[in-house]
């Protein structure tokens, strides 16, 4: 039958799939610290749901004047919960790797940052619901197609 098991035309199933994922048999590290290893990407799951809640919707339910500096934070603090899970390990591979994404991630925040200021310039406004108020005449998209390729040359080796 495939996904059409659990609930209306399968809705249901990446919960179900999620539930059968953590009553699975655990594999317990040793020299771990358990709670900042097992709770990091907990945070870090928090953390990318409440971006959510900024994203206009037609109806608008929040409108949130500073939506673009609460995705600047919300996005800046992810990157300390994969430098956590790193450290907590106890193991020096997890601990550079941990080092490697979170400068690697730092570096693409910095050119996001920067070509996302250049959208507020343009606006003069944090709120997220003018900017789509904005991109009805023309995309921004189309303005920062300059600004994309300098990041995307800033991405080579």
């Amino acid at each position: 039958k495939g996904p059409n098991k659990v609930g209306f035309m399968g809705l249901l199933q990446p919960f179900f799939d999620a539930i059968k994922l953590f009553s699975k048999e655990q594999t317990y590290l040793l020299n771990a610290n358990y709670l900042t290893y097992y709770f990091s990407p907990i945070v870090s799951f928090i953390l990318s749901l409440m971006i959510w809640v900024l994203m206009p919707y037609y109806f608008n339910l929040i409108s949130f004047n500073l939506g673009v500096l609460f995705f600047f934070c919300c996005t800046s603090l992810g990157v300390y919960t994969v430098m956590v899970a790193g450290w907590s390990s106890n193991s020096n591979y997890s601990l550079l790797g941990g080092l490697r994404a979170v400068a690697q991630t730092i570096s693409y925040e910095v050119s996001l940052s920067l070509i996302l200021l250049s959208c507020i310039i343009l606006i003069m406004d944090f709120n997220l619901v003018n900017f789509m108020k904005y991109q009805s005449i023309i995309w921004f998209i189309f303005l920062m197609f300059p600004l994309k390729l300098c990041w995307l040359s800033s991405k080579l080796p």
